[in-house]
């Protein structure tokens, strides 16, 4: 089974049972802000690294390809929907608060602790070149 395949699949398992557990709740939730502490982290990494890879692994069955929050397991999942990357409410928020929701998830987004520091850095400078997309 491919890689991307994989992710699907989990995005898709995850779906059905945040469905099932009553995600109602999670489209209640308020404006996803991140602590004041994780506003001020900054990147420690330059460049993007293996970044497109992590993403593809594990991000773009939500997020979509192009980062716009339209990849094929975001119409079954319950709001609030994947973030648009490329859109100036995610463009505007610090590398910290990024990378703090990379690494915490909410509602349907896993948290991505077990990636190691680096690979989510990547990812949070990825997510900057696509800004204006």
């Amino acid at each position: 089974m491919s890689r991307f395949r994989k992710s699907l699949a989990v995005a898709l398992a995850a779906t059905l049972f945040l469905a099932a557990a009553g995600a109602a709740v999670v489209s209640a939730q308020s404006d996803w802000k991140a602590p004041a502490e994780a506003k001020n982290l900054k990147n420690p990494v330059k460049g993007v690294g293996n970044a497109k890879k992590s993403v593809e692994t594990n991000c773009v069955s939500c997020h979509g390809a192009s980062g716009k929050g339209d990849g094929p397991a975001a119409a079954a999942l319950p709001p609030p929907k994947p973030a648009d990357w490329t859109s100036a409410r995610v463009q505007s928020q610090t590398d910290g608060e990024i990378f703090w929701k990379i690494s915490n998830g909410r509602g349907a987004m896993p948290p991505w602790k077990h990636l190691p520091d680096k690979e989510r850095w990547e990812i949070v400078s990825y997510i900057r070149t696509l800004k204006g997309k």
